[in-house]
């Protein structure tokens, strides 16, 4: 145990720094899901990793036998909990964690289903507006992107009731933008009535 009032990380560095066949990986990730520096996708990968021990602890007392007691507890206690997030289906078992890549983790981020349901315009967008505290998941103010959104408050998500982007006419809204866009590039009357042009 740590000393209790210094932080500890959650997550593992990489052993080696400059390694290109996992830099080049780790920066599309970075691009794709617009997550602030390489310590997110870390996140990601510890998490997936700290998963597929277990499971693999697991399915080594399952070879030995039958789990039971505390062992199968244990199991279900880390297959509901992937479920509950959304990361396995209903009918997934212990051998399906090991079939998860940091991809499954990052696509269940905050950020990431924020932009999914066409709350934001960009994953960039999607992350200022969380942290600025204009999106709630089921009515409660959520200001971290990387929190995982349980699958059954997936399409609770939306904009917090006192945020101004509640108010459908906000600028920043995803709809007004596209409309502020069509609006700058539709000719107005007086260009469309110039004399001696018809338009057609």
């Amino acid at each position: 145990m740590g000393y209790p009032g210094k932080n500890t990380k959650s997550y593992n560095t990489p052993k080696h720094p400059w390694q290109a066949a996992r830099i080049e990986p780790e920066v599309e990730l970075v691009k794709r899901y617009g997550l602030r520096n390489k310590r997110e996708v870390w996140k990601a990968h510890s998490e997936l990793k700290k998963y597929r021990e277990l499971a693999r602890k697991l399915l080594a007392e399952s070879i030995k036998g039958k789990l039971e007691g505390h062992v199968k507890t244990d199991g279900e206690n880390i297959l509901n909990r992937l479920k509950r997030y959304g990361l396995l289906k209903t009918d997934a078992v212990l051998d399906d964690i090991l079939s998860l890549d940091v991809n499954n983790f990052l696509e269940r981020r905050l950020q990431t289903q924020v932009h999914k349901q066409g709350l934001a315009n960009t994953q960039k967008q999607a992350r200022q507006f969380i942290v600025h505290g204009h999106i709630a998941v089921a009515g409660r103010k959520i200001t971290v992107p990387g929190y995982l959104v349980p699958a059954n408050e997936e399409l609770s998500l939306g904009y917090y009731t006192g945020s101004e982007l509640s108010k459908e006419s906000h600028p920043s809204r995803p709809g007004q933008v596209v409309k502020n866009l069509v609006q700058d590039t539709t000719p107005s009357n007086e260009t469309r009535n110039v004399p001696g042009r018809e338009i057609k």
